[in-house]
């Protein structure tokens, strides 16, 4: 015990008479372990935010969509005239689907979404919206959660009732001085407008501008929820939209179906028969997409292994030069201090103990430099953790692999890249190093 600790302070003694070289000695050390530590922390952050954004989707979830064929689109686009296209999930589709809860005890719920309008008004205020007429099942099959008032009911749907739920956006765009609940909110589809008597508020979705806005296509706070009944009975298939210089009519039966398993295994079984009623029915025609965000989910998982793996490998080369960086100083220390290892051996001291006050060197440089580097890291996390809302990254989260891998590679590489040295330095011949100048 008193060898180690003699040794331990002659190392940390020798380390303190150079300290700017034993700084830049370990800096390699130090960049390797912040680096390691800092981007894990931001992958990992930025994959809980994809990750959490598309569960907000359903992880039993498989989501059928109207898509407007790139025909189509790149008709619309191109014209400025009156123009009719029709394209979309139709309701034989819907029947069809339908009948597959009949066919096993897999599915839970189907929820349709029919959409009838993209504009709403409150008197002289005028907003874009996406109107669905649906059921008070879609609660329950999304992430969507009531702010004010309530949800759709089922009194609502037999009844026909136009009353309506809006989203967060919506209330804050037409109502930014007033509460909304009990008012009325005019929905348009083309010149025509039809009031409905608003009974809820959605609460705040963080979809926009996510992994989870660019699968569902829209940002959900500017959605508006009516019975499906009322979408039905006071609109037709036909969705108006009147832009200046433009006039253009899309006539889709339905634009959404929720399909919720009841198991997460049989989700891609559940999806896969979905896909070959769709292909038959719909054979070429290209107007329709099938999500299952479990999918994604895996999908977004592996990737952000394998991006991890390789930006860790990255940062691991910065720990390798630091490794090279150590002995490269440690060898110039040997030559430096060859009379000293001379006196030394003259006055008893054995190849051992050279050996070992060398590798406490190397050890100690490389344990420092991994706790500064630490600290580093979790300095960047932190400052990103400040700023990233506002370069839409996700939350850094810094995971105890990361730190307890970066230390122990760091003290790992010390002890590899000071062996080398210390060995030199034991080997010296007491005769010769004691006439070294």
């Amino acid at each position: 015990m008193r060898f180690l600790l003699e040794t331990l302070r002659l190392g940390l003694a020798n380390l303190m008479l150079h300290k700017l070289r034993s700084l830049l000695t370990a800096l390699g050390i130090i960049i390797g372990v912040a680096a390691v530590i800092s981007v894990v922390a931001i992958g990992e952050g930025n994959k809980r935010k994809a990750l959490a954004d598309i569960e907000k989707l359903g992880a039993k979830n498989i989501i059928v969509r109207s898509h407007k064929p790139e025909e189509s689109a790149n008709r619309s686009e191109a014209s400025t005239r009156r123009r009719s296209v029709s394209y979309g999930i139709t309701w034989a589709d819907a029947r069809k689907l339908d009948a597959l809860m009949n066919d096993g005890n897999h599915i839970s719920r189907i929820v349709q979404l029919k959409k009838v309008a993209t504009k709403v008004s409150v008197r002289e205020k005028q907003a874009q919206a996406a109107v669905f007429g649906t059921t008070e099942q879609l609660l329950d099959v999304t992430s969507l959660r009531i702010d004010r008032g309530r949800y759709l009911t089922q009194t609502d749907e037999l009844r026909g009732e136009r009353v309506a739920v809006i989203g967060a956006e919506i209330a804050r765009q037409l109502f930014p001085l007033q509460d909304p609940l009990d008012s009325y909110i005019s929905v348009h589809n083309g010149p025509a407008s039809t009031p409905f008597r608003i009974v809820g508020v959605l609460r705040p979705v963080g979809l926009a501008g996510g992994a989870g806005s660019s699968l569902v296509g829209r940002d959900l706070n500017f959605d508006v929820h009516i019975p499906k009944a009322a979408a039905i009975d006071q609109f037709s298939d036909t969705v108006v939209t009147i832009k200046p210089g433009s006039f253009e009519s899309t006539v889709v039966q339905l634009e959404e179906i929720y399909i919720e398993a009841k198991d997460q295994d049989v989700v891609p079984a559940i999806a896969a028969q979905v896909t070959r009623i769709l292909e038959t029915e719909h054979a070429g025609k290209g107007d329709w997409t099938v999500v299952v965000p479990l999918e994604l989910i895996e999908h977004t998982e592996r990737t952000s292994r394998m991006y991890t793996i390789m930006l860790v490998f990255i940062a691991g080369i910065s720990l390798l030069v630091g490794g090279i960086g150590i002995m490269n100083i440690m060898l110039a220390s040997v030559t430096e201090r060859t009379r000293e290892i001379g006196i030394r051996r003259a006055l008893g001291a054995t190849r051992r103990h050279i050996a070992a006050q060398f590798l406490v060197e190397t050890t100690t440089l490389s344990g420092v430099g991994g706790l500064i580097g630490v600290a580093t890291g979790l300095s960047i996390a932190a400052v990103v953790t400040l700023v990233h809302e506002r370069f839409g990254l996700g939350r850094p989260f810094v995971t105890a692999w990361s730190i307890g891998v970066s230390l122990g590679v760091a003290m790992f590489v010390g002890i590899v890249f000071g062996l080398y040295p210390a060995v030199q330095a034991s080997r010296q011949d007491p005769i010769v190093a004691l006439r070294h100048d």
